[in-house]
């Protein structure tokens, strides 16, 4: 999995059986500048795309494929014994409202880089059957942490914040909630030349900004009814710009964007998931104390955990859920909830390519 916040590969090792699936081991590969600024660049229009998208999909195949060699080294294992890759690749465009997405990574060269077989484009099918393309997640996290005892709430904190609801009996829904990491990150790269603001300690410097966040907040995204699911193409730094015509700290503006991501979250699930009493955190913004800590305040008393306690670590649920997505392709069986991307009925998700 390499996500919105373009800081790398998450990779994860997992086996999966009739009774559920069980992560054996993880690695990340981090990004170097020159990629991670060239796929920044490919989420606007600009110059020979299609050569530049090209070789940058290349340059992805190969950093999974080493990804994925860490991954068999670490686990003592030959690629023989992979049944498959699920390769969700970078998105570089989500237009659902135009018909298509676009995720990059040429699935063809990483089989043939690393023997294995790969299942990868996962969003078509669904945006094909009327549906978001995203989030996908959520049946995974049915799957893998729905509990008969308790009405819980997945929240998973990446580029952009999405959520699932698991209400112990009844039906499964989640939606994207708005920016999660992208917004936080991209000011803090602009004005600090930091990747991200570690814990959050630059945004709790800062003062909230009330009119910024009323004027935010009142963008047509976050009052929408779902099904609905977004992307850089909506939320970035330019869109941002529109929003500061006061003279702001660039401190208190962060400060402010994680109000944002925060409230964006916690309205979703105040609003959508009702009679929920526990909530759980994925994703690397689950590691932002600060981001964390205003979310714990706005959802008390709901008690907020990471999803370590529920048997997968809070940086490797996405992944693990591409895993289970490639699974559920190689068996012939639906990957997305209707209920969730708004298709017109259960599809199944992905293209192979053999070993």
């Amino acid at each position: 999995m390499s996500g919105t916040s373009l800081d790398g590969v998450d990779a994860a090792l997992v086996e999966i059986r009739e009774e559920g699936c069980r992560l054996i081991q993880a690695v990340f590969h981090a990004f170097d500048d020159d990629l991670r600024h060239e796929l920044l660049v490919l989420n606007q229009a600009g110059h020979d795309e299609i050569l530049r998208l090209s070789l940058a999909a290349n340059t992805l195949a190969s950093r999974y494929a080493s990804a994925v060699q860490s991954l068999l080294n670490k686990a003592n294992l030959s690629a023989t014994a992979i049944s498959a890759i699920g390769c969700h690749g970078q998105t570089i465009r989500h237009r659902p409202d135009l018909g298509f997405t676009l995720q990059i990574g040429n699935a063809a060269l990483l089989a043939e880089l690393t023997g294995i077989t790969v299942v990868a484009d996962f969003r078509n099918r669904d945006i094909a059957a009327g549906g978001q393309g995203a989030p996908l997640v959520p049946a995974f996290h049915a799957a893998a942490f729905r509990n008969a005892q308790h009405n819980r709430v997945i929240v998973n904190i990446g580029g952009i914040s999405n959520l699932t609801w698991l209400p112990a009996t009844g039906v499964v829904t989640g939606f994207d909630c708005g920016p999660g990491n992208l917004l936080l990150d991209g000011w803090t790269q602009q004005h600090l030349g930091s990747p991200f603001d570690r814990d959050g300690t630059w945004a709790a410097s800062g003062k909230l900004i009330p009119e910024l966040l009323r004027n935010l907040l009142d963008f047509h995204f976050f009052t929408a009814a779902p099904p609905k699911s977004t992307g850089r193409d909506m939320f970035h730094l330019e869109w941002l710009q529109d929003f500061l015509s006061g003279n702001y700290a660039p401190a208190d503006i962060q400060a402010t964007l994680l109000e944002l991501s925060a409230r964006a979250i916690s309205d979703a699930i105040q609003q959508h998931c009702k009679e929920a009493d526990e909530v759980y955190l994925c994703g690397g913004g689950a590691h932002n104390m600060a981001l964390k800590k205003r979310l714990a305040q706005m959802l008390a008393p709901l008690p907020l955990k990471l999803t370590n306690e529920l048997g997968i670590g809070a940086d490797w649920v996405e992944a693990t859920a591409f895993a289970w997505l490639a699974y559920r392709a190689r068996l012939g069986l639906p990957g997305n909830l209707p209920e969730v991307t708004g298709a017109r009925g259960s599809r199944i998700l992905g293209a192979i390519y053999s070993a």
